[in-house]
C-alpha cells in the first residue's frame, strides 16, 4: 500500500486484510474505524479501503490537491477489491461497482454526502444487466447512480429527476417505482442523461476512474458545506477534524424479492428498551429506508404489532436472515458495549454488514440504557454516569402533554422523537429560524426533511413530517437534538404553495397553532396544557450514582419561592445566588423603591426603605424556609437605580403622587440617573458606599428573618454578598454597615446569629487583589456574567451582532458568556482562587454566573477547586451531572 518513508494515506478492509481498528477512529473516521473493527470481529463487511482524515485536512490546506501518494495507494487498494470479489473496476463485463460514503470522527448523520453504484456507464450497465441476468436490478442501478452523483458531485438538483421518474410513472399509469421494468428504467436514463447535458452543457461522465476522482472530491468538499458547518456549530465538532472517505464494494438489496436494506437499532433508540429494533424495505437500496419515498417495514413482529402495522416483518419474510442479522446485533453490542446504530444489505439471501456505529438516542432512552447496562454488568456505574451528556437532560425537565387535558387530534404519525411541543405551524426552515428569532415558538412542519432544514429543525420546538420512518432524516436528527417529532403522518397533505396543511375537512393555515406529541405521534390542533416530569427511575439512580462520584456542590440562582422550590426538587444543594433586585419590581413594591430614588435626602431615603423591609423580610423568610438550613447566599442591590424608575408619563405621575413631588421632578431625576454606560457605572457596591441605608435595610431584612425562621427549629447561616468589589476598602466599609445590622437584629430578638459576608469577584482588579480582599472576605462567588464582559470589554446585550462573525473566523471557539473562556476569565478565576486561599485557607469558593450551568464551564470550576457552582432551577441536574463528570476527568471523584 505505502512503500518505506512514504505517508499512509489509505488503509484497507475485509477480505482478511484489515488494517484499521476502532481505535482509530480519529484517523479513519467512525464509519471506516467501525467498519475495519466488523471485519476483525469476522463480520460479513464488503471490502472496501478508507482515505484517512489527513487527506481531507490536507486538501484544504493546499487549494484542495491531494498527496501525491494518494493515486498509487487508491489504485493499489481498489485492485484488492477487484481481487476479494472476483470483478474489475470499469470491465464491460464484469464490472465492479463502489460506494462511496464520508466519515467523520463523530457522527454526523445525513449531513455529507454519498454516492452509491459508481462505477456503472453504458457499457458497464449492460455487462451488469447480462452478468445478473437482471436487466431491471441492472437499469435501476444505473439510474440510481446517475441521479445521486449529478446532485452530489455535479450540484445538478434533484428535483429534475424526480420531474422525470414522476412522468414515466404517470405515463404508465403506475404508483412504485418498483413497478417500472428494466425499459422504463431505460427511458428514465435518457431523460436523465439529457437534463445532466442541458442543465452542464456536457455529457454524464461515462469513465469509472473520472467518477471515482469526482466522488471523492465531492465527499471531501462537503466537509465544508453549509449544512455541515450548521451541524458541526450545533455539535461543538471542530472543522479541523476533517472526514475520511470510505470506498467500499457494492452489495444490492435491489435485486429481488430475496434481497433487502435495512437500518436497525440494538435497543430502542426513543425509549431504550432492550428490544431489536428498526426497519427495512425488500428489494431498496439504503438511501430508501432513510428518504421516505417508501413506507418502511419492521423488523420484528413485536414492532409490526406495537405500531399497528399490515405489512409483515422481516422476522416474518426473511426469519434465517433475521436470526444472523439478531446474532450480530448482540455480538456488536456486547463488543462495543453501547446501543449500536447499524446499516446491513441483503443480497439474495445472503446478509452483509455496511456500518456501524454508537446510536444516537434520546434523553429517556440514553438513562435507561446506561442504567440498564450497568445493571446487566456490560458496563460499571462510573461508566454510566460518563455515557450521559448532560446537556442531555434537559429533554426530560420540561413539561409533557396532560392527559387530562382536552385535545382536537387530526392525525396520528409515527412516535419519532418523543416529548410534546405546541407552535405556530411553519413550512420553511428559514422562516422558522426567523421566527424562533422573534421569539415565537414554531413547528416547522414538512413532507420530508433534508439536512438542508438543519438550522431551520433547531429553531423550532418541534418537527412534523408527512413522509418518513423512524429512521428517516427527521427521526434520527430530532432525537439527536431533543426535539419533539412526529414523522409519517400521511394523512395530512402539506401544500407547499397555498401554506395549509389539509386532512378530511380541517385546514391549518401557516401561523395557527398546533401540538404534537412525539410519544404517540398525534398531531392537536390549537396548544394544550401540559404537566411538569416525574424525575425518577433510571433518572433518579443515575443521578443518585452521580451525586456519589461527584466534589462540588451544586446550587440554584433563586429569588422566588417558586424558583427555590423547582430547584430543590431537581436537587440543588442550596441558594448560590438571591438576585435581590428582581424582589423589587414586584408592583407592590416599586413604587416604594422608585420613593427612595426620588427622596431628597437620607431621611427621605429611610422613609420609604421602611416601606420595602417588610417585604424583603417575608421573602427572606420564606426561602429559608424552603431551603431548610441549606445555604442560602443573598446578594445585596447590585444594579443601577435608573432601572427601577419609569419610562412612560402615565407611570411617572403615578410615582410623583405617591412620592408627593410633581412630575418635572421625576422626570429631572430620571435624566440625573442616566448614565453612559450603566454597567461600568454607579452600580453594586458603589451604591452601598453612596447610599449605606440601602444595604442597612436589606442586611436588617436578611437577619430578621433569619431569627423568625431559627425560632421554627431550623437554623440559617445566611451567606451576604457584596457585589462588584474592586477594593479591600469598599468590602469593609460595607462588611461594617452588615455587622452593626447584625448586632441590632441580634439586641432585638436574642438570638445569636451566625452569617458569612463574602463578595462577588466580577472585576478583573478583585480577581488580582483577591489575596488583600480574602483578609476581609469569608467567600468568593465568582459573578462571570460581568467577568467576561470586563475582561473581554464586551456587552453580553450587544455582542450577538459579531460574536458569530469571531467563532466563524476562529477568533473565539465559544460565545464566551455560554461557555467560559478558559484562558482569559479562567485563568483569571483560577489567580482569585489561589491568591484568596493563600491568605484564607478555607474559603469558600462558588460560581453564580450563568456559566454555572454549562458543562463545559463546569469542567473548568473543577481544575479551579471551586466548592459548587450555583445556576438556575432548571440547569440543576444538569449541573449534577457535569460536576460528576468533571471529578472523574480530573481525578478529584468523591470518596465516602
Amino acid at each position: 500500500m505505502a512503500s518505506q518513508g512514504e505517508n499512509k494515506w489509505v488503509y484497507s478492509f475485509g477480505a482478511g486484510k484489515t488494517e484499521g481498528r476502532a481505535d482509530m477512529k480519529n484517523l479513519l473516521g467512525g464509519k471506516g474505524a467501525n467498519l475495519a473493527e466488523m471485519a476483525n470481529l469476522g463480520l460479513p463487511v464488503p471490502p472496501g479501503f478508507t482515505i484517512t482524515t489527513e487527506v481531507c485536512t490536507y486538501f484544504y490546506a493546499n487549494g484542495k490537491s491531494y498527496p501525491p501518494e494518494l493515486k498509487d495507494q487508491v489504485a493499489a487498494a481498489l485492485a484488492a477489491i477487484e481481487e476479494a470479489m472476483g470483478a474489475r473496476f470499469g470491465d464491460p463485463a464484469n464490472p465492479l461497482l463502489v460506494s462511496v460514503r464520508s466519515g467523520a470522527r463523530a457522527s454526523m448523520p445525513g449531513m455529507m454526502d454519498t454516492v452509491l453504484n459508481l462505477g456503472l456507464n453504458d457499457i458497464t450497465a449492460q455487462g451488469l444487466a447480462k452478468r445478473s441476468g437482471d436487466s431491471r436490478f441492472a437499469f435501476d442501478s444505473y439510474r440510481r447512480f446517475i441521479q445521486m452523483y449529478s446532485n452530489v458531485v455535479l450540484d445538478v438538483d434533484h428535483h429534475h429527476f424526480e420531474d422525470i421518474l414522476e412522468n414515466v410513472k404517470r405515463d404508465r399509469n403506475l404508483t412504485l417505482d418498483t413497478e417500472l421494468s428494466a425499459d422504463d428504467w431505460q427511458t428514465v436514463i435518457k431523460g436523465y442523461k439529457k437534463v445532466v447535458e442541458d442543465e452542464l452543457g456536457r455529457p454524464f461522465p461515462q469513465d469509472p476512474e473520472e467518477q471515482l476522482w469526482g466522488a471523492i472530491g465531492a465527499v471531501f468538499g462537503s466537509w465544508m458545506n453549509a449544512r455541515a458547518n450548521t451541524y458541526r456549530r450545533l455539535h461543538d465538532i471542530p472543522a479541523s477534524w476533517g472526514t475520511a472517505v470510505n470506498v467500499q464494494s457494492m452489495v444490492f438489496g435491489n435485486m429481488g424479492d430475496d434481497c433487502a436494506t435495512g437500518v436497525a437499532f440494538t435497543r430502542n433508540p426513543s425509549t431504550g428498551e432492550n428490544a431489536f429494533y428498526g426497519e427495512y424495505l425488500v428489494n431498496a437500496q439504503g438511501e430508501d429506508v432513510v428518504a421516505g419515498i417508501r413506507t418502511p417495514q419492521h423488523l420484528t413482529i413485536a414492532g409490526k404489532q406495537a405500531n399497528h402495522s399490515d405489512l409483515p416483518a422481516m422476522e416474518e419474510v426473511m426469519p434465517e436472515v433475521f436470526h444472523q442479522l439478531d446474532a450480530v446485533r448482540l455480538k456488536l453490542e456486547r463488543h462495543y458495549r453501547d446501543m449500536q446504530d447499524i446499516e446491513f444489505t441483503v443480497q439474495q439471501g445472503t446478509l452483509f454488514m455496511l456500518q456501524t456505529r454508537t446510536g444516537k438516542r434520546t434523553a429517556p432512552a440514553a438513562l435507561r440504557i446506561a442504567v440498564d447496562m450497568a445493571t446487566e454488568g456490560l458496563i460499571d456505574r462510573t461508566e454510566a454516569v460518563k455515557r450521559i451528556d448532560p446537556a442531555s437532560l434537559d429533554q426530560l425537565l420540561h413539561p409533557t402533554l396532560d392527559p387530562k387535558a382536552e385535545r382536537t387530534v387530526i392525525a396520528k404519525g409515527l412516535p419519532a422523537s418523543p416529548g410534546a411541543a405546541s407552535g405556530k405551524v411553519i413550512f420553511t426552515a428559514d422562516e422558522a429560524e426567523a421566527q424562533a428569532a422573534l421569539g415565537e415558538a414554531v413547528i416547522l412542519c414538512r413532507v420530508e426533511t433534508s439536512p438542508e432544514d438543519i438550522h431551520g429543525m433547531h429553531a423550532a420546538q418541534g418537527i412534523l413530517t408527512t413522509r418518513g420512518g423512524m429512521t428517516s432524516h427527521a427521526a434520527v436528527v430530532a432525537r439527536g437534538m431533543g426535539r419533539a417529532c412526529v414523522s409519517g403522518a400521511g394523512e395530512l397533505r402539506i401544500d407547499h404553495k397555498a401554506k395549509t396543511i389539509m386532512v378530511r375537512n380541517v385546514t391549518v393555515k401557516e401561523g395557527d397553532l398546533i401540538t404534537i406529541d412525539g410519544s404517540t405521534g398525534e398531531v392537536m390542533l390549537g396548544a394544550v396544557p401540559t404537566i411538569q416530569p416525574e424525575l425518577s427511575g433510571d433518572f433518579a439512580t443515575l443521578m443518585g450514582w452521580a451525586d456519589g462520584l461527584r466534589r462540588m456542590k451544586v446550587r440554584t440562582n433563586a429569588e422566588t419561592p417558586l424558583d427555590a422550590r423547582t430547584a430543590r426538587k431537581f436537587g440543588a444543594e442550596g441558594i448560590g445566588l438571591c438576585r435581590t433586585e428582581h424582589m423589587f419590581f414586584d408592583p407592590a413594591r416599586i413604587l416604594a423603591v422608585r420613593e427612595m430614588i426620588l427622596a431628597e435626602d437620607e431621611a427621605g431615603r429611610r422613609r420609604a426603605l421602611a416601606k420595602l423591609e417588610p417585604f424583603q423580610k417575608q421573602d427572606f423568610v420564606e426561602l429559608f424556609t424552603i431551603m431548610a438550613g441549606l445555604p442560602v447566599t443573598i446578594r445585596l442591590l447590585d444594579p443601577p437605580l435608573h432601572e427601577f424608575l419609569p419610562k412612560t408619563e402615565e407611570e411617572m405621575r403615578e410615582v410623583a403622587e405617591a412620592a408627593g413631588t410633581d412630575l418635572q421632578r421625576v422626570e429631572h431625576r430620571s435624566l440625573q440617573l442616566h448614565e453612559t454606560n450603566p454597567m461600568l457605572g454607579h452600580r453594586g457596591c458603589r451604591l452601598g458606599i453612596t447610599f449605606p441605608e440601602i444595604y442597612e435595610m436589606q442586611a436588617r431584612a436578611i437577619f430578621s428573618a433569619a431569627a423568625e425562621v431559627a425560632k421554627g427549629g431550623n437554623p440559617v447561616t445566611p451567606e451576604i454578598m457584596i457585589p462588584l468589589i474592586a477594593t479591600r476598602k469598599e468590602l469593609d466599609i460595607l462588611k461594617d454597615v452588615v455587622d452593626r445590622a447584625a448586632k441590632e437584629v441580634s439586641a432585638a430578638t436574642g438570638q445569636e446569629l451566625d452569617y458569612l459576608v463574602g463578595t462577588m469577584i466580577e472585576l478583573p482588579r478583585a480577581a488580582l487583589r483577591a489575596g488583600e480582599i480574602a483578609e476581609t472576605a469569608e467567600f468568593f462567588s465568582f459573578g462571570t456574567n460581568d467577568l467576561t464582559q470586563t475582561a473581554f470589554g464586551i456587552s453580553r446585550d450587544d455582542s450577538a451582532s459579531f460574536l458569530p462573525d469571531y467563532q466563524r473566523q476562529g477568533i473565539l471557539e465559544h460565545d464566551p458568556f455560554a461557555t467560559l473562556d478558559a484562558d482569559g476569565v479562567g485563568e483569571l478565576m483560577k489567580l482569585g482562587a489561589e491568591r484568596g486561599r493563600a491568605v484564607r485557607p478555607g474559603l469558600k469558593l462558588g460560581i453564580c454566573g450563568e456559566h454555572g450551568g454549562d458543562p463545559a464551564s463546569i469542567t473548568i470550576c473543577e481544575a479551579v477547586g471551586l466548592d459548587y457552582v450555583s445556576c438556575s432551577p432548571y440547569r440543576v441536574p444538569i449541573a449534577r451531572l457535569a460536576a460528576a463528570q468533571a471529578a472523574l476527568a480530573s481525578d478529584t471523584v468523591k470518596r465516602d
